[in-house]
């Protein structure tokens, strides 16, 4: 008679001794209880599915719990209601995962919910068919809160927005690796972010620069660099569409960073000339090799673009038929939206001064704590001021890859709005 050992649970073989005056051990079929997850309960009962949970209104565990780790949330009532990622010293306490009390936290649920995401750009959005740089996952829409990933051709770029998925991160790139099995792999998280959230992101050294090809143009991409992940792939629809009103124009590019309004403008709208703007030298030096990469004769200015603009509003002739103006964000700090608004408006009040009457206009935020409405106010405010007459006739966001859950309202972060100015 063949026995097997067990590494779980033993137990004695009677049959054995019965037949052979000795005990066995065998295996026993039945399954260890899993260990439990440590509970984080809250101050009150869950009245929200807003995966977000502060840390106002957590109770402070009896046992120390590192940042990151996977808890259960417990109602203050004692029912369960989430599993996520926990982190005492996050203003954001608790990301919720999963309201499943059956489903783990584990590699196998990166692999299902990266699955998902990816499946909804290459099917329902055929993002393929127009580029191989788009968004994968987008944060809390995808059900991965504190997560953003990027791909650029053969790059996927990560950025960990919390500890708890920076912790994840080797469960991450093996489930990508399923969809994108020529991948590079380059992730990162920003200084503030691994303060607030206490953990140390070390980084792997940058991948070299790709080149991405985007509605027929090619864009060289840098991770690694001071700007986002790469590049902004979150406008390029806007970037499309405002190519269509620039034949034959003067275009003007404001705060034009690695050149990709100003390409489509002139490589794809066939703008007569186009001018980029922008203060920072290394965004620039991109923006030069994006132009040549598509034949497009673009001339930069490096400049602050208050004093610029203010030099060149004078000069009646100095007027252009087209502005774009997608400054950076302006604040991550909800003390300072009202400086960031009153910035906006000085930007769009002096951007409007150089339209030429019956001009293209298409103005951006990219702030998220600016609500569209607060940033409709500012424009409205700088075209009084500018004594310019607005015509909105389109507002859009980010690109559909960059989807956002009407429960979650702060996954809209990006306004674009085109305006014609009379």
């Amino acid at each position: 008679m063949t026995c097997v050992l067990s590494i779980r649970r033993l137990r004695l073989c009677t049959a054995c001794k019965a037949a052979s005056g000795e005990y066995h051990i065998f295996m026993n079929p039945a399954a260890p209880a899993p260990i439990p997850l440590p509970a984080v309960t809250l101050k009150i009962d869950r009245r929200s599915s807003h995966p977000w949970i502060f840390q106002k209104m957590v109770e402070k565990p009896s046992i120390r719990i590192p940042p990151g780790s996977v808890v259960d949330v417990v109602e203050k009532s004692g029912n369960w209601v989430a599993r996520g990622f926990y982190n005492g010293h996050s203003r954001i306490t608790l990301r919720v995962m999963t309201t499943d009390k059956d489903e783990a936290i584990d590699a196998a649920f990166f692999t299902r919910k990266i699955g998902d995401a990816v499946a909804f750009r290459r099917d329902l959005l055929k993002l393929d068919k127009v580029t191989n740089a788009y968004r994968v996952v987008h944060s809390e829409a995808d059900g991965l809160s504190g997560l953003v990933i990027d791909r650029f051709g053969d790059t996927c770029v990560v950025e960990f927005f919390s500890a708890g998925m920076y912790k994840q991160r080797s469960a991450i790139m093996d489930a990508l690796r399923t969809h994108y099995p020529e991948a590079k792999f380059f992730y990162f998280a920003e200084e503030h972010v691994c303060k607030q959230e206490s953990f140390d992101c070390r980084s792997p050294m940058p991948p070299p620069p790709d080149v991405i090809v985007e509605n027929g143009l090619r864009f060289r991409v840098a991770p690694g660099s001071n700007h986002k992940t790469g590049f902004f792939v979150d406008q390029r629809d806007n970037r499309e569409l405002l190519s269509t009103f620039c034949g034959g124009k003067r275009v003007l590019d404001i705060c034009c960073n690695t050149g990709g309004f100003g390409v489509y403008a002139k490589a794809r709208g066939g703008a007569s000339e186009v001018v980029g703007l922008d203060l920072d030298e290394q965004a620039l030096d991109m923006a030069k090799q994006n132009a040549k990469l598509n034949g497009a004769a673009i001339r930069y200015v490096q400049a602050d673009l208050f004093s610029w603009l203010r030099d060149i509003i004078p000069n009646k002739e100095q007027r252009f038929d087209t502005v774009i103006l997608d400054p950076a964000k302006l604040t991550r700090d909800r003390e300072d939206v009202e400086t960031a608004l009153k910035k906006y408006c000085d930007m769009n009040r002096l951007a409007l001064q150089v339209v030429a009457p019956g001009g293209v206009f298409l103005t951006c935020s990219c702030t998220g704590l600016v609500s569209e409405a607060d940033f409709l106010e500012s424009i409205r405010r700088a075209a009084w001021q500018a004594n310019r007459t607005l015509q909105i006739f389109k507002i859009t966001g980010a690109g559909g890859d960059h989807p956002f859950l009407l429960h979650v309202p702060e996954g809209r972060y990006l306004k674009a709005v085109f305006c014609r100015v009379v």
